[in-house]
């Protein structure tokens, strides 16, 4: 027994040192996997820049509009159409870098195409821009040129995220709300004070008049003698109307607008004899900057950024991507 069991022993213990070795042997095969794992799971997500799939350059394909156009190009055409190219180069920056934001996020960053209409951002080419300037083409192209290539890049955010950048062009006093606009509220897009425009702008305040039967048609009822005495309006706190009420009926203050033609919703109505004078103060939706408003700070000496801080409240003007510079 004795010598049976010194045998056992002496076959175990390799026996032993072999399995252990096996052990070790597996263990470090699967170590670098483990360490893989790990890192792996250490590793932060990406936040939502680093995981866009950005093609580079950022092309724009604009509506009616054969070819598809270089974003800063794009820019330069923007503003171009939407603001005065005479107005103080601080301004056209605030409106430059408005521009970029804008079709950046209607397009998502150049995938979708974008019209050329107020409705979104009105664009005009090279030729157009010869033909709107004339003999000031060379001057006025190389003074947007290098608007341009001064806010190279540059984008409006909120909580890292593109803005809706809209903006209009004047104001009665005060921006509109989006919460008023739409009914949703967006927590950059309040009301800010918006004044003295009326330096700059060429007529904030306008007259309009319509006979009873233009009146009555445009709204699609009878004229009748007593129909100022049933008329109500409800207004914003901006002084914009929100709403009126006549002949049993009522509409919004963006309808009434666009029914009548109106510049902008901050209108008084007064009912005559045989005809409706309507008083308008500003022009366009409210929301947003307005760029009779950035003209007024631009000539006060406020930067292109603290211009659109003011307008967006509560954002940072941050650059977008070193993909975006022009080669």
């Amino acid at each position: 027994m004795f010598v049976i069991r010194n045998v056992s022993v002496a076959y175990s213990l390799p026996m032993k040192q072999n399995i252990i070795l096996f052990i070790l042997c597996i263990g470090l095969l699967m170590l670098p996997f483990l360490l893989i794992k790990e890192k792996n799971e250490a590793k932060p997500a990406p936040d939502v820049e680093q995981s866009l799939e950005i093609d580079c350059p950022i092309l724009i394909e604009v509506k009616g509009v054969k070819e598809k156009i270089p974003l800063e190009t794009y820019v330069l055409g923007v503003v171009a159409a939407e603001m005065p190219v005479t107005f103080h180069e601080e301004a056209l920056k605030a409106q430059s870098i408005a521009a970029r934001t804008y079709v950046l996020r209607e397009t998502n960053y150049g995938k979708k195409s974008i019209d050329k209409t107020v409705q979104k951002q009105v664009y005009v080419t090279e030729e157009e821009r010869k033909k709107k300037w004339g003999a000031s083409f060379a001057q006025y192209e190389e003074k947007l040129q290098k608007v341009i290539a001064s806010t190279e890049g540059q984008i409006i955010v909120y909580n890292d995220q593109l803005i809706t950048a809209m903006f209009f062009s004047s104001s009665n006093g005060q921006t509109e709300s989006a919460e008023n606009y739409s009914g949703n509220a967006i927590p950059y897009l309040v009301s800010v004070p918006s004044q003295a425009e009326e330096l700059y702008a060429p007529s904030i305040k306008k007259q309009f008049e319509f006979t009873s039967k233009e009146w009555a048609k445009a709204f699609g009822i009878k004229w009748s003698g007593n129909i100022s005495t049933n008329f109500k309006v409800t207004k914003t706190d901006t002084n914009r109307v929100k709403m009126i009420e006549m002949s049993g009926k009522t509409w919004t203050g963006r309808e009434v607008r666009t029914l009548l033609g109106l510049p902008s919703t901050d209108f008084t109505v007064t009912f005559q004899s045989d005809k409706v004078v309507v008083d308008t103060v500003g022009y366009g939706h409210g929301v947003g900057m307005s760029q009779y408003g950035a003209e007024v700070l631009a000539n006060d000496s406020v930067g292109a950024h603290d211009i659109l801080l003011h307008y967006y409240k509560g954002t940072e003007i941050k650059s977008f991507s070193s993909c975006l510079k022009s080669p």
